[in-house]
């Protein structure tokens, strides 16, 4: 995000009765050199060009690198339909965006909306050019993030691994959290538009969620083999279903029960921009650490 720079000058207006000196101002937006510096990595994506607006808008921040395989060459405020060009152009090599960067000695975070195979490469890279990351991949492997802690230890570096960067739905985890300690019985319905990636993500983490705390659910079918009772996920009787329609919004419901009541916690995504305050949230943050975190909801 650019700077307003005000140079102040006075400018004297003659009268026949007097001379007055009136106050003028003159403006012109001139690049902050105090911002942070942000590489999206994965900038043609819907999330991508999503992110590129966001921080574009964004205060203390800026886009200074988007890489992506696909639209090579092309501005990246063009593919955003932003009314001007970022002059900055889609580039499908992170090391030349890297160095380039890394020259202006300012501080840099890059955003990684990539595949979990090369999650590990990416943080590396970034890190050996000093700047830290910010990873919104889904279904990265414990290893990995293993390793990822281990690189990010040993080189002082911050890393945020987030599994979700909509605040909604770590809301919704914690509220589920609390319920557990009260109802024995919880289920999990989500809806999607399409197969891909099911159970999904949140359904995933609600479910390890509530595993961790030791207890057991849904005691009076757990051994259960029907399909349509859904899956079950951990070894704590947890169940998700998932429902799949072309045009259904995300969703994720929880229902938990006790004697005489249902309690329904709920959350739905309509739109990418669910993930962008998230996503500002942990460009901020990431910039004073010196090691891995994992999950946004550290800082909420």
């Amino acid at each position: 995000m650019a700077a307003l720079s005000c140079p102040f000058h006075p400018k004297v207006y003659k009268s026949s009765q007097n001379i007055k000196a009136r106050p003028s101002i003159s403006c012109s937006m001139q690049p902050s050199q105090s911002n942070t510096k942000v590489i999206v990595n994965g900038a043609a994506k819907e999330i991508g060009r999503a992110a590129v607006i966001a921080v574009t808008r964004a205060r203390g921040m800026e886009v200074a690198g988007a890489v992506d395989s696909h639209l090579v060459g092309e501005d990246i405020g063009k593919v955003c339909d932003m009314e001007e060009p970022l002059e900055i152009p889609i580039i499908n090599d992170l090391t030349m965006v890297l160095g380039s960067i890394s020259q202006s000695k300012a501080t840099g975070v890059v955003i990684d909306f990539t595949d979990p195979s090369t999650v590990y490469d990416n943080v590396k890279q970034a890190t050996a050019f000093g700047m830290k990351s910010v990873v919104y991949v889904p279904r990265i492997k414990p290893d990995t993030i293993t390793a990822l802690s281990v690189l990010c230890e040993k080189a002082s570096m911050g890393c945020l691994v987030a599994p979700t960067l909509s605040i909604g739905s770590i809301l919704l985890q914690q509220a589920a959290i609390s319920a557990s300690f009260h109802y024995n019985n919880v289920e999990i319905v989500e809806s999607r538009a399409s197969a891909k990636d099911l159970p999904s993500p949140d359904a995933v983490q609600i479910a390890r969620n509530l595993s961790n705390l030791g207890q057991i659910y849904n005691r009076q079918d757990i051994s259960t083999d029907a399909l349509a009772r859904g899956q079950v996920l951990g070894e704590d009787g947890v169940r998700v279903h998932s429902l799949v329609l072309p045009g259904l919004p995300s969703s994720t419901t929880v229902h938990f029960s006790g004697p005489g009541e249902v309690y329904s916690l709920k959350h739905d995504i309509t739109d990418v921009q669910c993930l962008m305050p998230g996503l500002i949230l942990a460009i901020r943050k990431v910039v004073r650490l010196k090691n891995l975190v994992y999950g946004l909801e550290k800082f909420l």
